[in-house]
């Protein structure tokens, strides 16, 4: 167990190292990998029970589907620095014959990751399968899964949830990074949501929301209250209410920062936000 101080000190590496990661390239996707920061080093840190010792099966284990893909550079932090592979790999980021790809592969063999998570709305499909894997071979762990709010808006993912309910998918936890921002300006005026836990729950699943989806404390509650409902029939939906950007004051409250990485007094002034707590690579 961690404490909430170890958590934040984490947290904190992990934006230094979201934003020198996409400095060094000038390339890729700082904003939501800040704002969805707390969130993986609460599972990662605290919640999910795995082992480094990484298998493609993930028997015997709690396993996590990245499914907003484009938040790589968050997932290789925590990864790297969970112990799954060298933190000095980071600085390979969207590097010519990289491990660590602008979004993840598995061909590359990397750690941590089961699956391409390129195209938007396709993670919660192949979490589906996984969970029903360990139903079949009765191994009691929980699939977990990250999405972005923007990418509800893709048709697949909603007969992912409906298929879930039905077949009452029960130790599964997809948590939606609800930011109410995507790459194009705001989600209501890019195509609305409309009332997200409603129509989750229409579909048969159990939602909580966390409405300080940035705040470590509320996010390990959240997290734990989720994992007391699996088992009772229902997927779990968190509606995770956070901020793109988060923790870099220039990058919040807009969504201008979705894909655009910093430059170099701009990395300056957000390190400055976030002193080194575990040692850069």
């Amino acid at each position: 167990m961690s404490t909430i101080q170890q958590l934040q000190d984490f947290s904190t590496q992990i934006r230094r190292d979201i934003l020198r990661m996409v400095h060094a390239v000038q390339s890729g996707h700082p904003g939501g990998s800040l704002g969805c920061n707390e969130f993986l080093t609460v599972l990662y840190q605290e919640v999910m029970d795995y082992s480094t010792n990484f298998s493609m099966n993930g028997e015997g284990e709690d396993l996590f589907f990245l499914s907003n893909g484009h938040v790589s550079p968050l997932l290789y932090s925590v990864l790297a620095r969970s112990g799954f592979f060298p933190v000095k790999e980071l600085e390979t980021f969207r590097k010519i014959n990289t491990r660590l790809q602008g979004h993840p592969t598995t061909h590359e063999g990397l750690p941590g990751i089961r699956i391409a998570a390129g195209s938007l709305g396709q993670g919660l499909s192949v979490a589906i399968g996984a969970a029903t894997a360990k139903k079949l071979n009765n191994d009691k762990h929980i699939v977990y899964t990250l999405h972005g709010d923007g990418e509800l808006q893709e048709g697949q993912v909603w007969e992912a949830i409906m298929y879930a309910a039905g077949k009452k998918v029960d130790n599964l936890i997809a948590t939606v990074d609800y930011n109410l921002k995507q790459i194009d300006g705001a989600t209501d005026d890019v195509m609305p949501l409309g009332d997200l836990r409603a129509k989750f729950e229409a579909f048969g699943w159990k939602v909580l929301e966390v409405q300080k989806g940035n705040d470590i404390e509320s996010i390990i509650l959240g997290l734990k209250e989720a994992k007391l409902e699996t088992g009772k029939g229902k997927p779990v939906c968190i509606l995770l209410h956070t901020e793109m950007g988060n923790g870099v004051d220039f990058m919040m409250h807009t969504h201008a920062w979705h894909g655009k990485p910093p430059n170099d007094e701009q990395l300056t002034s957000g390190l400055k936000q976030n002193p080194e707590t575990l040692g850069d690579y």
